[in-house]
């Protein structure tokens, strides 16, 4: 095998493996259970709120996130190829042209499929604090509210 048909060979490689964003499965915060809630009402609210964050974090966006991956790669390929018939006027400058475009591409594309997932775990923690407040329980940096009692009536 060539180098060049190799090097097209890993870079596609690496675009398929690497830059598809990939749906978070868990929270990257640690959410306390409140003082008294029993561990039990807090495991089912834990599994719960992940797959409520699952699902608001899910759909259209991972689609979209791996299928800009490829199509920054077959857009470089093609503007390689392009530049390289350009520049040197027969098939092997456009080949090595082609190459460098898809290295290029992938590595366009690469970057974008890590900056998708980055949003989505974003979106997917936002959805579960959220959804792990509401049931009342503890986010990082919060501190258990105790009530204090009323204070004594007029007299």
């Amino acid at each position: 095998m060539n180098p060049g048909k190799f090097g097209i060979c890993l870079a596609f490689g690496a675009v398929a493996l690497s830059g598809c964003a990939v749906l978070p499965d868990s929270p990257s915060i640690a959410v306390m259970p409140a003082p008294g809630k029993p561990f039990e009402v807090f495991v089912t609210e834990d599994q719960f709120c992940r797959g409520y964050a699952f699902q608001a974090a899910g759909g259209k966006a991972q689609t979209a996130a791996n299928t800009s991956a490829v199509e920054s790669a077959a857009v470089g390929t093609a503007l390689g190829a392009a530049a390289g018939a350009l520049i040197g006027s027969n098939w092997s400058a456009a080949g090595i042209g082609a190459g460098a475009g898809l290295l290029m591409g992938s590595a366009i594309g690469i970057g974008e499929g890590s900056a998708s997932g980055y949003r989505l775990q974003r979106r997917y923690d936002i959805a579960y604090a959220q959804c792990m407040y509401a049931k009342g329980n503890l986010l990082p940096g919060q501190t258990p509210r105790y009530s204090e009692p009323p204070p004594p009536p007029p007299r």
